[in-house]
């Protein structure tokens, strides 16, 4: 196993995605496409992981390295090699799949739940992000932006506000508007300026271990 991660920005990482690797021991690149660390095609990697950021996909005139971004992606695909994109890596997963991406009616910012559709619950990967067997997964979020869902794709979660929370394709892609990834340091690293999240951070503390495990669970199936 060879893992590329895409950073679309310095302090959007891949957290726990990254101290699950390093705990395999398994080889990992993070390349830094807003630093210039630019790859179009998969080449030797054996899996692809897309990061988040403020920027959109309708804004690629603004940011060029989207469009390299989507070349990478659709070359994984192409070639039936995992990949997973989480919240602008969703995003970008829907856009080569051929589906619109636009704003939502709202943003959500912080923790929320979202359900599992039956077609989650079935999903061994989304299944281990389950809290307590309620059919709902309690995640971090942080976008304004949704996606339809790409033709071949299978809903897998899913809120009243954003009905396309993630989706699989061909089995092997997964897209999660929600951040699985994050850690309190993480957390309170994006909201150090805002004085009114101690009680959001307090949270993240408060729920990290059974969210970390959980999210381990999707990362040992999606690696594996």
């Amino acid at each position: 196993m060879k893992v590329l991660i895409v950073k679309n920005i310095p302090v959007e990482g891949p957290g726990t995605i990254e101290e699950y690797l390093r705990s395999l021991g398994a080889e990992y690149r993070i390349a830094e496409f807003s630093r210039g660390e630019i790859l179009r095609e998969a080449g030797e990697y054996t899996h692809l992981v897309v990061m988040g950021g403020p920027m959109a996909v309708y804004e690629m005139d603004r940011y060029a390295y989207l469009g390299d971004e989507a070349s990478l992606i659709e070359d994984f695909v192409k070639k039936g090699r995992p990949v997973l994109g989480v919240c602008l890596g969703a995003q970008m997963v829907a856009h080569v799949l051929g589906a619109r991406v636009y704003p939502g009616d709202t943003k959500e910012i912080g923790w929320y739940m979202v359900d599992l559709t039956p077609e989650g619950l079935s999903d061994p990967a989304i299944k281990a992000l389950e809290v307590d067997g309620t059919g709902r997964a309690e995640v971090f979020q942080w976008h304004g932006d949704t996606f339809d869902l790409p033709d071949g794709a299978v809903r897998l979660a899913s809120s009243p506000p954003f009905p396309n929370q993630a989706f699989s394709y061909n089995g092997n892609v997964y897209a999660l508007q929600f951040h699985i990834e994050v850690t309190p340091a993480i957390i309170e690293e994006w909201f150090r300026d805002d004085a009114s999240s101690s009680g959001m951070v307090r949270h993240t503390e408060d729920i990290f271990e059974g969210y970390s495990e959980r999210a381990r669970g999707f990362y040992r199936r999606f690696f594996s």
